[in-house]
């Protein structure tokens, strides 16, 4: 296991250098940058604008400026951020911590509700029970993201019992700590059921169908041949084996939501790393939009990486050579 890990960090540095250079060659290639949106204002003059090029390197070849960057990153500088003016790094740390905040509150509202809702469904099968909470997973995978988001922003503008968007109040400076908690709590309930819906409907009908298969299975009819109660058989049994395969996609679903949530962030105005990544694109601002994506990228990787681990954890059978 040791060996597998660390050789797929090692396989993480060619991964990362394909991700940053052509990344960066595809914004290389587009017309203009963000001093080119400067030289626009008729207050700055052309020769500050040929400074600042000079300054920061952008009027070398994209290649040469492309291996300035990786040195630096090398070093965790990203570079200077031109619209927000402070380092790159300073950015995206906060931003990092937020798409990580909504991410994980989204995977616990989709396995604490995904959980409980197949098991329910499989063993009250084809009642109304069942019949309701495949109906629930039927619009979750059903809705679009987008349009989920929308309509959760029109219900919060409607009732006033949500925030419309963002992260905090106006007042959050004045609150206290357990305020503060509390403040963020409140404004991340709508973004979290948008963004875990998809995945809680997924992972509900996963369940179910594990479920029932498992109890199809002949050690459930010895048990219960021997006169356990079926509450024992389902959860002490039943449900160890059901579980499982579960187990081994949480890695993937949180490196599903942290994608999502770019989409989520947008939508819903919550300051993450996405919506940096969104402005830094629309402002031209080259190094932003490579910290940020080279930052999306390791989450993913990283993601992909604890759901191989843990598939080979929960599961023995499986052996990395």
């Amino acid at each position: 296991m040791k060996t597998y890990i660390l050789r797929r960090l090692i396989h993480m540095i060619p991964l990362l250098l394909g991700i940053t250079f052509f990344s960066f060659l595809i914004i290389s290639l587009a017309p203009g940058d963000y001093l080119t949106a400067m030289s626009q204002n008729p207050q700055i003059t052309a020769e500050t604008i040929e400074g600042l090029r000079t300054k920061f390197g952008l009027d070398r070849p994209w290649y040469v400026q492309y291996g300035m960057w990786l040195w630096n990153a090398l070093h965790l500088d990203f570079g200077y951020s031109f619209a927000n003016q402070v380092p790159v790094f300073s950015l995206i740390k906060e931003r990092m911590l937020n798409t990580f905040i909504l991410a994980f509150s989204a995977a616990l509202f989709a396995w604490g509700l995904s959980i409980p809702l197949g098991i329910v469904s499989a063993v009250r099968q084809n009642t109304w029970v069942d019949r309701s909470a495949s109906f629930v997973a039927f619009l979750g995978l059903s809705i679009p993201e987008v349009f989920f988001a929308l309509l959760m922003i029109l219900f919060a503008a409607r009732t006033g019992w949500f925030p419309v968007g963002g992260m905090k109040s106006i007042d959050f400076e004045y609150l206290s700590y357990g305020g503060q908690l509390l403040d963020l709590l409140y404004h991340l309930i709508l973004p979290t059921i948008v963004l875990g819906s998809i995945s809680m409907a997924g992972r509900m009908r996963q369940m179910r169908a594990n479920l029932l298969d498992t109890l199809l299975q002949d050690y459930i009819q010895t048990a219960r041949a021997k006169g356990l109660s079926e509450r024992s058989v389902i959860y002490k049994h039943a449900l160890r084996n059901a579980i499982n395969p579960l187990i081994t996609l949480f890695g993937f679903t949180l490196a599903h939501l942290l994608s999502g949530a770019f989409l989520v962030e947008v939508v819903m105005n919550w300051p993450g790393l996405g919506r940096l990544t969104l402005d830094a694109l629309f402002t031209r601002d080259l190094y932003l939009v490579m910290g940020s994506l080279l930052m999306a990228s390791v989450m993913l990787i990283l993601g992909n990486l604890a759901a191989d681990i843990m598939l080979a954890v929960t599961d023995p059978r499986i052996r990395y050579e």
